[in-house]
């Protein structure tokens, strides 16, 4: 996946540390988000049999504490990559 945002020359990052923010505070927790492109869309990659509503909770929070409005769950656990996406909005 890495590899062709670098061949489309997108900005992104990978397994970025996303702590907690409460008021002064900073949380270190174990949520990293897989990968953030040019700052805007957030992606959770998965390789499971099938997308259960805790991987759509997880994405959800990790777009609630980055303030990403969109992200896409992929699971790449599917015989056609497109039954494996789930596209989020906040």
């Amino acid at each position: 996946m890495w590899y062709e945002l670098e061949q489309k020359k997108l900005q992104f990052k990978r397994q970025l540390d996303l702590p907690i923010q409460y008021k002064t505070l900073t949380l270190n927790t174990n949520y990293r988000i897989d990968i953030l492109v040019e700052n805007s869309l957030l992606l959770e990659l998965k390789s499971v049999e099938k997308l259960l509503n805790i991987h759509q909770a997880q994405l959800l929070t990790y777009m609630k504490l980055a303030k990403i409005s969109t992200g896409l769950l992929i699971n790449f656990n599917v015989p056609v990559l497109k039954d494996g996406l789930k596209r989020m909005k906040l």
